[in-house]
């Protein structure tokens, strides 16, 4: 029989996980700044100039803000769990704990696939954005520092990722903060010259542009541009204070991230007309066009590109440091769970899960090498089956969140003695849960509207969803295994 909350809210202060082998090393500091820079990256210094010219500055907009509020409800309900019961296995343990360990299962091994493939991603990006400096240099000499710093700073201790990831992600912030300031100085005439004013955010058809599709398209777009926020609850696993600091980190990244989202976005539709086709363009091989280039230039910056370069591939080696990080615990927590094999839940005299980190490192390897042969066709179809992971742990996290309210409740927990408790439940974690259903099924949503069904769009689009579909049934077909009864679901400390 379970313990009860009631005898584990004795416990929550000071938090410890008896079962961990890991070091609780990450400071407030580093658990704020995992959250910020897990969703400030490309995605906003390069895809927010595509959103905007799609659907214009408002469109963009209206976008971005609805998925802030359901990241929002995401980060808090992560938050509720991840106080009460701070594991590295985050939300792939919680839904063994509170849903089904076939789900637990499944999340896990789609998260662990989803960073894995991103470190190949970040190591290619890497790649290409120091072609920019020295293009006749050799990609694969590139790809092998960037794993070997990705590897290193992971393999020396907790501590080195939380170091790693807190300055990363404080030049990302420095410079959206210097773009903010520099923007509106030149919308109000401080500096530029004359005053840009708000005639662009009106121009043509603007600020709406496309329809509700248009936004709908941006949506999902600004779906993935957040994606990383989670990242939060699998460090609250090794953080010295879980009971205080995840609430505080928590608290902070939701404002600041809405903050420089949305100030960013809203100073780009208002410094670039949205019908600027340089918009478009931005992606990591034409650093030139990004939109915080062409607006540091409008200042007369002239250096402005050499400068986003240098900021993008920090926001690239931090997504694959926390690739790195993320992959390595949640191989270990599942390892832990006998969901996979044993010798990856191996940990060395520093706390960190060696084995695991190891697989990781070489799968990172192995998907990006396989970009360099046969056109990339292998890379570009493991690219596609990661491409709603992101979405499908969102999903996860919102179950577990709603199934571990009312589980806790049943079981004759009280909700104030929480030690961080979600607010507006339970329509924080269905309305995420809603929004990320949409967001999975309308991925493209454009293959359906043809006259003739684009299958081969759907099958690219969506391969995730049925990779997830058969590590999630296969598994519940081999263990036999039930969705748990409320009175049963696991609140102990005990792995």
């Amino acid at each position: 029989m379970s313990q009860s909350p009631l005898q584990v809210n004795e416990m929550i202060e000071p938090v410890t996980d008896t079962s961990s082998q890991l070091h609780r090393g990450l400071k407030a500091r580093h658990l704020t700044m995992i959250a910020i820079g897990g969703s400030i990256g490309t995605g906003l210094f390069l895809a927010s100039g595509a959103t905007i010219h799609s659907a214009g500055p408002g469109g963009a907009l209206v976008a971005y803000l609805a998925i802030s509020i359901m990241v929002y409800f995401l980060m808090t309900s992560l938050g509720e769990m991840a106080t009460f019961l701070p594991v590295s296995g985050s939300f792939s343990s919680y839904a063994s704990r509170f849903v089904d360990p076939a789900l637990g299962f499944a999340l896990g091994w789609n998260y662990w696939y989803n960073w894995a493939v991103t470190i190949a991603v970040e190591i290619s990006a890497g790649a290409l954005i120091m072609k920019f400096w020295f293009p006749d240099s050799s990609s694969l000499l590139w790809s092998v520092l960037f794993l070997g710093i990705m590897f290193g700073l992971n393999y020396l201790s907790v501590k080195g990722y939380g170091e790693g990831e807190y300055w990363f992600a404080l030049i990302k912030v420095i410079s959206i903060l210097a773009f903010i300031i520099v923007g509106i100085s030149m919308i109000f005439g401080i500096m530029g010259g004359e005053a840009v004013g708000f005639k662009n955010f009106t121009v043509g058809d603007a600020p709406f542009h496309g329809g509700f599709m248009a936004i709908f398209s941006v949506f999902i777009i600004a779906g993935f541009s957040f994606q990383g926020t989670e990242l939060v609850g699998i460090a609250a696993g090794e953080s010295e204070k879980p009971g205080k600091n995840v609430p505080r980190a928590i608290k902070q990244v939701f404002w600041r991230i809405l903050l420089f989202y949305i100030l960013a976005i809203l100073i780009i539709g208002l410094m670039i007309p949205y019908t600027d086709e340089r918009l478009i363009n931005s992606d990591i091989e034409n650093i030139a066009v990004s939109p915080f280039t062409l607006v540091f230039e409008k200042a007369g910056l002239a250096f402005a590109a050499s400068v986003m370069n240098a900021i993008i591939l920090t926001a690239v080696l931090s997504a694959g440091n926390s690739g790195m990080y993320a992959c390595t615990r949640m191989l270990w927590m599942l390892a832990k769970e006998g969901k996979a094999p044993k010798f990856l839940g191996k940990v060395n005299k520093r706390g960190i899960p060696v084995n695991a980190l190891y697989i990781t490192s070489l799968v990172g390897m192995l998907a990006f090498l396989s970009s360099l042969f046969g056109d990339g066709t292998v890379y570009i179809w493991l690219l596609n089956a990661s491409g709603m992971s992101g979405f499908i742990a969102w999903v996860g996290i919102a179950i577990c969140h709603y199934r571990f309210r009312r589980a806790y409740v049943a079981q004759g927990g009280d909700i104030n003695a929480l030690p961080y408790k979600a607010k507006w439940f339970p329509f924080g974690p269905l309305f995420a849960l809603v929004l990320c259903i949409i967001i999975i099924l309308g991925q493209n949503y454009g293959a359906f509207m043809e006259e003739k069904i684009d299958w081969n769009g759907v099958l690219v689009s969506y391969i995730g969803l049925p990779l997830f579909l058969i590590l999630w049934l296969g598994y519940k077909f081999i263990k036999k295994t039930k969705v748990i009864p409320l009175h049963e679901c696991d609140f102990s400390r005990d792995q």
